[in-house]
């Protein structure tokens, strides 16, 4: 078996770990393995983005098609030199 040495330990993950180990009546080093093995366990990080991955979950689905709305040509700009200012009501 190998050993693993972990230095510069903030001292308040230490606290957490005793503190997780003594509530399943663990050592801090069974606690330590445990949790090692618990995350290493997994499939790991997906290389895919999230856009790749929300689109391979609902590409079986199948696809929408929406309509290109057609545009309308631009208005002019109101000329505010011409406009009065508006009067303001006396109280």
């Amino acid at each position: 078996m190998a050993t693993l040495t972990i230095r510069e330990l903030d001292d308040t993950l230490k606290l957490q770990l005793r503190m997780r180990a003594a509530a399943r009546n663990r050592s801090m080093e069974e606690e330590a393995r445990q949790i090692l093995r618990a995350a290493l366990q997994g499939d790991g990080p997906s290389t895919a983005d999230l856009g790749q991955r929300i689109r391979a979950r609902f590409e079986p689905l199948g696809g929408v098609d929406l309509p290109i709305a057609a545009r309308e040509p631009l208005r002019d700009p109101p000329d505010f030199k011409a406009a009065k200012p508006p009067r303001r009501a006396r109280l």
